[in-house]
């Protein structure tokens, strides 16, 4: 079995937040959380090493061991200490992979090539490297003449003629666990920084003759490490690129790549468009032929095939084909928009049902309600739910008419055909085929305009 070590004990002071560094989030998902799925294999188990982050980690992945490194005087610090930790967890014959997590861009295939490398060899321990252009400042992989792994070298350490190797370590590693565990436990912390390196591992194996590789990862964009929140924007754009390009490749138009953000995870149907400053996050599926314009969020929500959005915000809902929303409108959770629906400027629908074919054009509020085909719901229309203490849901029926500026206070039904006219507050259920008119009467007073403008004069004077 592989047992993947994530370590996220690491305070983040660059960051300069009260947020830890691996729990700021790239395109709406944590950091660790990408680094957790390209490392979660078939046949394999997390652990993750937090510190002061551990409740938060635990909230984020409760089904994972989470294994805290306190900090104190008298307890060491250092990867190899971190990586020590998860030892009572690991059995001798697992293969241990060790990473970090602040390294969201990493790919599952390169660490599948790098764990296939590591069986190949059958190496006690494989450490995972790149080539870049400018070195200068990593961790160099030393090889022979025959190309073979020798040691990692600090930057300061290097000799003349080793300064130019642009092969670095990314510190990432696989090791046979009972390897791990004996190599661990005869490092020590005699270094300038008085601190267990998991990378003295390296040489402690190395002085047993025991078989040590260096794998070559082509990418060296994956590990592209984060410790202020520049990084994070420049690691945040590298991600948003490689999503929006895949989209694109599969026949999706995204106008602006620029401006549009997409969630990991979101499936988008061919054709479909997306113009604007756009954000789709979550578990959202878009279908075919769509139009996604303007300032418009989508957040965990379904919308099927040739549906219409433009600058409008819509979380937790679903659009039936060959409706539209927008613009400025907004889906509240728990609501389901039928085919053909039209929700028109400023309008809110909020946990509730609209059948096939109704309208609600502008400047209305729907909430807590299930409304049949073909309704048309009036401008300045609003559905009255909390009573002060309680919600409570109305039921407009196929083919009603809610005149604008009405107020429907729940719970009321009108049924069928039911007509209420503009400016009514209704509190009574309507019958099938009613007209229900509630206002005040309309009175006329004559000479009005002229006797205000006499008080006024005398007022004056």
């Amino acid at each position: 079995m592989i047992k993947t070590i994530i370590m996220a004990a690491g305070e983040g002071t660059r960051m300069k937040s009260e947020t830890s560094k691996v729990l700021h989030k790239l395109i709406n998902k944590e950091i660790i959380k990408y680094v957790k799925k390209a490392s979660d294999f078939d046949n394999s188990e997390t652990i993750i090493i937090g510190g002061a982050n551990k409740e938060k980690l635990v909230e984020l992945f409760p089904d994972i061991k989470i294994v805290e490194q306190k900090i104190g005087e008298v307890i060491p610090y250092g990867t190899g200490y971190a990586a020590s930790l998860a030892l009572d967890y690991i059995d001798d014959n697992d293969q241990v992979l060790i990473l970090n997590g602040d390294i969201p861009l990493i790919k599952r295939e390169s660490l599948e090539k790098l764990i296939n490398y590591h069986d190949e060899t059958d190496s006690s321990c494989t450490i995972l490297s790149t080539l870049i252009d400018r070195p200068k400042g990593y961790g160099r992989i030393i090889r022979d003449e025959n190309n073979n792994f020798i040691k990692i070298t600090e930057d300061r350490d290097l000799v003349i003629g080793q300064e130019n190797i642009n092969e670095i370590n990314v510190g990432i590693y696989i090791f046979k666990a009972q390897d791990l565990r004996e190599s661990l436990s005869k490092i020590n912390s005699d270094n300038d920084q008085n601190e267990l390196y998991l990378t003295d591992c390296i040489g402690v194996l190395k002085n047993q003759d025991k078989k040590v590789s260096a794998y070559v990862s082509e990418d060296c964009e994956e590990f592209y490490g984060i410790n202020n929140k520049y990084e994070l924007y420049q690691a945040s754009k590298i991600l948003q690129n490689r999503i929006n390009k895949a989209h694109m490749i599969n026949g999706v138009i995204i106008e602006s790549p620029e401006t549009t953000f997409i969630e990991e995870g979101v499936e988008i149907g061919i054709d479909t468009v997306i113009s604007g400053f756009v954000k789709i996050y979550g578990n959202s599926k878009i279908g075919k032929s769509c139009l996604i314009d303007g300032s418009t969020r989508i957040i965990n929500s379904t919308i099927e095939d040739n549906v219409r959005v433009d600058n409008a915000v819509i979380e937790d809902c679903y659009m039936e084909k060959d409706s539209n929303i927008g613009p400025y409108s907004r889906i509240r959770p728990n609501s389901y928009i039928g085919k053909g629906v039209h929700i028109g400027n400023f309008v809110e629908v909020k946990n509730s049902k609209l059948g096939e074919g109704t309208k609600a054009g502008h400047l209305a509020y729907i909430g807590d309600s299930d409304l049949g085909k073909d309704i048309n719901i009036g401008c300045g229309v609003v559905f009255v739910n909390y009573d002060g203490k309680f919600k409570h849901r109305s039921t407009i029926e196929d083919g009603a008419f809610i005149g604008s500026n009405a107020n429907i206070v729940a719970p009321v039904k009108v049924e069928k055909e039911g007509f209420v006219a503009a400016g009514s507050t209704i509190t009574e259920d309507v019958s099938s085929g009613e007209l229900i008119i509630e206002r005040a009467e309309q009175k006329h007073i004559t000479g009005y305009v002229e006797r205000k403008k006499e008080r006024d004069k005398n007022h004056k004077e």
